[in-house]
Parts: structure tokens; sequence; C-alpha cells
């Protein structure tokens, strides 16, 4: 057959789905996500009674076949489809990673109260790996990312599981246009508002009647970076979070901390400094300084890991776009979208 009237092959794959309510919730209200995965396949999806007919190119038929595959094991293993976890499992399936979606997204790490703080990207999951796996683990990346929050999540799991004996948080104070001279009250009502986020989160994941207690029992701990100075942190889980506002002697200060029986996470967004014009971010220069030692581990997260609305992670995108665009060198030192690399015909 001569080339001109060769036909692109094409082949048709079968999924029968038994049970009914099963199908019901794959499918989605109106069948918004079965249009959802239509949109991100090139082959034809049909569906009639407990039958989904996948047809085209055998490559494109496998995907389709390996996203619903995916998606009825989440159900399987009780979980409520969303348009949001199914972008979430084509995303991972064309980036080609060796993790399962199914198993990133049903990765729990804390429950409380009916319900369950878990990673939502692979790039989560591998950060939460790290912290199981490295004494000290650096998270960078954008607003969004999960970075603090797993963190706590995994602080409060060491703690419950006796891992570690205290919990201790801790920011620089340092923001854009204040200091603390200038902010009314005492002490602790000038730091308040420094360290209110971390609160925020320690609330979603223990009762909060609990908090208080646990603060003045000393088990858990929040306060400014430089309450650390001089001490010798034993047996403890420590965050260290908006690292970027650290200084140099800051960051070294900090990690120095390290004592027996101890993990460190550390946190930040390398865009986000906030520190006065001219000081060089301890963030910035710690890769060069630690990377390649042992047990510990630089965790990179991307605009594909950002878990707010959607339109974040483009945003995230334009600003690194016209960051890469103002350097000299043309931008090589931009961190790429793994995702947008991965995957460059594909619909956004």
């Amino acid at each position: 057959m001569s080339g001109a009237h060769a036909e692109p092959l094409r082949a048709q794959t079968k999924i029968t789905v038994e049970d009914p309510h099963t199908m019901v919730r794959l499918l989605g209200a109106g069948d918004e996500l079965l249009r959802q995965v239509e949109r991100s396949v090139a082959s034809d999806v049909h569906v009639r009674g407990n039958e989904i007919t996948i047809t085209g190119a055998p490559a494109d038929n496998a995907l389709a076949e390996r996203i619903f595959a995916e998606l009825l094991e989440l159900i399987e293993k009780g979980e409520t489809l969303t348009a949001d976890a199914v972008r979430r499992t084509v995303g991972m399936l064309e980036e080609g990673t060796t993790e399962r979606p199914a198993e990133v997204l049903t990765l729990n790490i804390l429950s409380r109260r009916g319900r369950t703080i878990r990673p939502k990207t692979l790039g989560q999951k591998r950060y939460v790996d790290a912290i199981d796996e490295h004494t000290i683990v650096f998270g960078i990346g954008p607003a969004g990312t999960g970075k603090t929050y797993l963190a706590m999540a995994k602080a409060v799991q060491a703690l419950q599981a006796k891992q570690v004996n205290r919990i201790i948080l801790t920011r620089p104070a340092v923001e854009a246009g204040e200091r603390l001279g200038f902010l009314p009250g005492t002490l602790y009502e000038k730091i308040d508002p420094y360290l209110r986020p971390l609160y925020d989160a320690l609330h979603d994941m223990l009762d909060p009647e609990s908090i208080p207690r646990l603060m003045q029992a000393g088990t858990i701990e929040v306060a400014p970076l430089a309450y650390m100075r001089g001490r010798t942190l034993n047996d403890a889980f420590i965050i260290l979070d908006e690292a970027q506002n650290t200084t140099p002697e800051q960051m070294k200060m900090f990690l120095t901390r390290l004592g027996f029986g101890s993990r460190i996470v550390v946190t930040g967004d390398i865009t986000q400094v906030d520190l006065p014009g001219g000081t060089k971010s301890g963030l910035r220069v710690v890769r060069d300084i630690l990377e390649g030692l042992e047990d510990v581990h630089f965790a990179q997260m991307g605009s594909a890991d950002v878990v707010r609305h959607r339109l974040v992670s483009d945003i995230v995108d334009a600003y690194a776009r016209y960051d890469a665009a103002q350097q000299p060198d043309g931008g090589v030192h931009a961190v790429p979208n793994r995702a947008a690399q991965s995957r460059p015909g594909r619909r956004h």
C-alpha cells in the first residue's frame, strides 16, 4: 500500500465496569469527569451501559486505559473522585513517572475528625518521602505547593508516633516594609503576626484545646528564629519556615542547632525574598554549600505542585517566564516547570 493511502493504525479497547454505582462515580455528575478524560486523551471514548470503549492509536489507547484503571483504583480505595484528582492523575501518567497516581493520591499522613492530610502531587509525595528518609530536607518552591503544611503534618505524625519528643516551628521575623520595632504591643504581640500562619496550620492538625497545653509543656514551641541561637535541639522535629528571609549566617546558625534524634525541614520560596536590598538569602546559597552532603536532601517543587486554584499554577509560570526574561544570561537559573517540559503538546 502506498504512503498516500496508508491509514493510521487504529485499535479498540473495552473496559467493563460491573458495579453501576462505581460507573456513576467514575463518570461524575453530568459526565463531568468523563468529559475531562476525553479532553485529555487523543483516543475516542464512548460509554454504553457498563462498558467503556476506547478507539484510537494503540499508544493513545494505552494511556486512556491506564487513566481509567487508576481512577477505578482510587474509587475502590474509597476516594471521592474530583476534577482535580482526574487532572493530577492524567498529569502524572503523561510524565511517565514510576509512581502510580493511585498510590500518590492515597498516601495518608494525618487524619483528624474525618479530614485527611495527604500529598496531592508527585512532587509533594517525593517531598514527604524525603522527610522520612533524610535528617535534613529543604522544601523549595512557590506559594501553594504545601511545603510548610506537609512538613508540619509530618512533624505531628512523628510526635504522635513518639519518634520525637517535641516540635519546634520557627520563622525569621522579616516582612517587606515592616520591622518589629514599629509594631505596637509587647514582644509576643509583635512577633505573633509572623508566626500566626504556623498556629493556623497546627489548629488543622491537632485538637485546638490541646495546643495551649502542649505549648505550655514545651512539647510544641513556636518562636522567631532569633530564639534558636545558642541552643542544641535533641529529639525534636524542627521546621524553619520562610527560609528565603534568612541571611547565610542565620541559616548556618539554625542548621547547627541540630541535635541527636532530631530532624530538620527548611521551607521557602527563593523568588519571594523580603530581605533589605543587597542582603543575600541564606536559602539561595545553602544549596551550593551543602549539595552532595549525605543525609541532606533538596526537594524542588514547581507550579505543577501548586494545590490552590488552578490559575495559581499559571500565575507562577507567568512570573517565572518574566523573571527569566529579565536575567542578563537569558534565565539559565530559572527553575523549569517539569510538567510543562514533559508535556509540550498538551492543553493546559
